[in-house]
């Protein structure tokens, strides 16, 4: 990628300028809201965001649309049933019981339409269908996730289903290697959350009974692509364990850690879904930590403002260590209309959603760093769309 399409550092008059329209808002007492918590976004963004690089995508177990409007951060924010997955303390914020029957969510590059005009795929998770339509758009990088999520949560506990496929793939351009990384999870989910000194300290752990289907390397598209005969499989029982740390002031600030697959997660077991002789790789235990304010703007307006800093422990398997943080801000209009702004390392990301009692919508716009290193740096820009019906 060249050096035009990096996201460039901001100079120190356009600091001032945009310094200026803050202070501007806040001494107008009829300001919009939302332009002025738009403006702190973007001294925060310029502040922790622009100018990083990265490469090569870094993946987690579960990134819902929220978090992908929100520059990926979710772990200080979450209040909903995906608490199960991201940060299971979260659960303890809960303020009614609900449950989750039809949530689907897809998430794609927008690469993906071309390659499908060119040769149409038919199936988008399917290693076959992919590769062939790649044969005819080489050295382009395809992302493709379907997943859902039953489930049924109350203030501190919650049970789910998940199940998600996700296929990112890439032909060289003499079509003799397709680099993959293939992963099918099913999981059955358990969470619970304590509660300490009126919620200030909240302490959650989950357990995870896990099946996992993935293909990742290189593989020869000229051989068999079955998933028989290219995938590692097997079954694993995991947990993540977590903290959140709220004062009691007006703004909510909060702090928290998950320890992701305390203890390392081994699939010791054959899948029960696909049995091969190959298991897939040791899921090694990491750490995920934010921290996040919430103001209350007046009875139907409050806004989300939140810095994370994920994986800790894979810092050292990228390229740049500024590829992993997080940077999210969230406008919540009376429960109903919520809008959403982020920077997921060096990309901008957006989101959207339309919320009422039982239906929920949500769309988000972002950025993936899929390149090689941090001299080829490539932006995949995606969009991700959930459907929600609760009871």
């Amino acid at each position: 990628m060249s050096s035009a399409n990096k996201i460039r550092k901001i100079d120190a008059a356009e600091i001032l300028i945009i310094i200026g329209f803050f202070f501007h808002f806040l001494k107008t007492k009829k300001s919009n809201i939302f332009c002025k918590n738009f403006t702190i976004f973007l001294i925060i963004s310029n502040i922790f965001g622009l100018g990083f690089e990265s490469s090569a995508e870094v993946y987690g177990y579960y990134r819902g649309t929220r978090s992908l409007g929100m520059g990926g951060a979710d772990v200080a924010v979450v209040n909903d049933e995906t608490a199960l997955l991201v940060n299971p303390a979260a659960l303890g914020k809960l303020r009614d019981q609900f449950g989750t029957l039809i949530d689907p969510e897809i998430d794609y590059g927008d690469k993906l339409n071309g390659i499908n005009k060119a040769k149409t795929i038919g199936n988008y998770t399917s290693l076959e269908k992919v590769s062939a339509s790649l044969l005819v758009s080489p050295d382009t990088h395809y992302h493709y996730k379907s997943q859902f999520f039953p489930s049924f949560v109350l203030r501190n506990f919650g049970i789910g289903v998940f199940n998600s496929t996700q296929l990112d793939a890439r032909m060289n351009s003499d079509g003799t290697a397709l680099s993959t990384h293939y992963y099918n999870d099913q999981s059955l989910i358990l969470g619970y959350s304590l509660r300490f000194f009126d919620g200030r300290i909240k302490i959650g752990f989950n357990v995870k009974a896990m099946n996992r289907i993935s293909v990742v390397g290189d593989i020869d598209p000229n051989q068999s692509l079955a998933l028989k005969d290219n995938a590692k499989t097997g079954s694993a029982i995991g947990n993540d364990i977590a903290l959140v740390l709220s004062a009691p002031w007006s703004t909510l600030p909060t702090i928290t850690a998950v320890i992701r697959d305390y203890g390392d997660t081994t699939f010791r077991t054959s899948s029960y879904s696909l049995k091969t002789d190959a298991r897939p790789d040791v899921i090694l235990q990491d750490i995920d930590v934010g921290i996040a304010f919430f103001p209350i703007h007046n009875n139907r307006t409050r806004s989300s403002f939140t810095f994370e800093y994920k994986h800790l422990n894979k810092a050292n398997l990228v390229v740049d260590k500024n590829q992993l943080y997080h940077l999210g801000y969230e406008f919540n209009l009376a429960d109903i209309a919520f809008f959403r702004l982020g920077m997921n390392g060096i990309y901008w990301t957006a989101g959207f959603e339309l919320s009422s009692e039982r239906f929920q919508f949500q769309m988000a716009y972002y950025g993936e760093e899929v390149g090689l290193s941090a001299s080829a740096l490539e932006e995949d820009r995606r969009l991700s769309a959930k459907v929600a019906y609760r009871f």
